[in-house]
């Protein structure tokens, strides 16, 4: 079954899923030729292992708390606030409490040739 993304003007509801709040994961919004918007949904104590990205994201924490850890350090991310992460910067996530983040990926763009 393919995943639903959003359409231009499409309302999006970003908050823990209602029919199943217990159920953690992550919710693909919309992926264009630019940038792809990922709902992720951490219960308390669940971890997403460090990994890199081959462009640069960014975190928005819209509910609960997590810790981001990066080689040097750890980052607590709170509702309404938000990080910035350069290509291939090696981050992982620890949620502190059911968490919703909310991951954009910015896609490069294709040079014509």
């Amino acid at each position: 079954m393919a995943l639903h993304h959003a359409s231009p003007g499409e309302v999006i509801d970003l908050g823990l899923p209602a029919q199943a709040p217990d159920t953690p994961g992550t919710k693909a919004i919309v992926k264009t030729d630019r940038f792809e918007a990922i709902r992720l949904v951490l219960k308390q104590g669940d971890s997403v292992p460090a990994h890199q990205v081959g462009s640069q994201i960014t975190l928005h924490c819209l509910q609960g708390a997590a810790n981001v850890k990066l080689a040097d350090r750890t980052l607590p991310l709170h509702p309404d606030q938000w990080v910035f992460f350069a290509a291939n910067t090696v981050h992982g996530i620890d949620a502190v409490t059911d968490t919703v983040l909310l991951m954009t990926i910015m896609l490069p763009i294709a040079q014509d040739t």
